[in-house]
């Protein structure tokens, strides 16, 4: 299950790099719950669909560096690169540890940083 988890997740990436955010949600369940540690939390595939409509406006780029999976859980340590209000990009080290249930994403922690070039 962990294997299958890990494409599942790779498979959710690519598709927020290509701006698909409907083949994004399609990876989670309808009460996906998406924390982002010191920020907010978005509760429902509604809310983090309202959210990527800015959010993601240009789709971030993720580097992933390594993934460790353990029972339920996917952990994604890496790079993402997105743009600020003004165009110019930001360079974040990441690490995201998600919850999977039935095979779908259910929840999430994120923790990103800030990472000068």
């Amino acid at each position: 299950m962990s294997e299958s988890n890990k494409d599942v997740l790779l498979k959710a990436n690519a598709a927020v790099t290509r701006g698909d955010n409907e083949g994004f949600l399609a990876c989670c369940t309808d009460d996906l719950v998406w924390s982002t540690v010191g920020g907010e939390t978005l509760r429902g595939k509604e809310a983090v669909r309202a959210w990527m409509v800015d959010g993601y406006a240009e789709p971030p780029r993720f580097n992933v560096r390594e993934l460790v999976a353990e029972g339920d859980l996917v952990v994604a340590l890496g790079d993402i690169e997105s743009k600020d209000e003004q165009g110019k990009p930001v360079q974040n080290a990441y690490s995201d540890v998600w919850r999977f249930r039935e095979g779908k994403m259910a929840e999430l922690r994120a923790f990103v940083v800030p990472v000068d070039v």
